[in-house]
Order: C-alpha cells, then structure tokens, then sequence
C-alpha cells in the first residue's frame, strides 16, 4: 500500500461501509477501502493470496 493510500484511508469519513466486531470489552470498527486504480479482481487475488500460501508451505 502507497503512502497516500493509507492516509486516505487514515481519514476515511464516517459514512464509508464499516465492520464492527465486539471482541470482550473492545470493539473494533474497520472501514472498507477501494482503490479506484486496481487492475485485480477480488477473485484474482485470493487465487494469487492462496497461490502464495501453498508455496511457503
């Protein structure tokens, strides 16, 4: 991830999708981010993610 990537990320505004999740007495809320320049499908990189998975195996 870029520099500028991540603080635009850093600065995502209260409205963008979020996960929470409730973990004991911390909840952690995760926004989503898409780069507008990628040339990879989500499929693509979960195939290239468990590619490289098998291979340090």
């Amino acid at each position: 991830m870029q520099m500028a990537d991540a603080a635009a990320a850093a600065r995502a505004p209260e409205n963008t999708p979020a996960m929470v999740k409730k973990i004991g007495k911390t909840t952690y809320k995760v926004h989503v981010h898409f780069s507008n320049t990628s040339t990879e499908t989500m499929s693509d990189k979960i195939k290239r993610m468990l590619k490289n998975e098998i291979q340090q195996m």
